[in-house]
């Protein structure tokens, strides 16, 4: 693996018998797999600095020629802020358990203030009640 523009290095050497050589720039960011004939190159932790264009190339054997394999692949890097999302989920999580916490409270002490046995209890009829029995009765019929 080379980068070719902005300052032309070699990125990764792997030979055939299985050694290796990484660019001291890229010690501890860089990890590839090889199977067969495949190489696949994992890079990490990129900069504005790694911004280049990325070819990879075989060496012809028994000769210094370069085979290249493609025309390459442009990696341009904008640094940004980088956030620490572990701090930032806590405060959110805290936040959300404070909230609720606070809505419970707010419910219970409505519930304590209004008296909610009157909505629960069953409602009496308007009946009037009229004892017709014999000692009750009184004589109205004028005589």
């Amino acid at each position: 693996l080379l980068k070719t523009h902005k300052e032309p290095e070699s990125v990764l050497y792997v030979s055939s018998q299985n050694g290796s050589t990484i660019s001291p720039a890229f010690a501890n960011r860089l990890e590839y797999s090889k199977e067969e004939k495949k190489i696949v190159i994992t890079l990490h932790n990129l900069s504005k600095k790694d911004s280049d264009m990325y070819v990879c190339a075989g060496v012809v054997k028994n000769s210094s020629f370069l085979l290249v394999n493609g025309s390459g692949t442009m990696i341009l890097i904008k640094e940004g802020e980088q956030t620490d999302c572990s701090n930032s989920s806590w405060v959110t999580y805290a936040l959300i358990i404070v909230v609720a916490l606070l809505f419970s409270a707010l419910i219970c002490c409505s519930l304590y203030r209004v008296d909610m046995k009157k909505y629960f209890q069953k409602k009496k009829l308007n009946a009037v009640y009229e004892d017709m029995s014999y000692c009750s009765r009184r004589n109205t019929l004028v005589r």
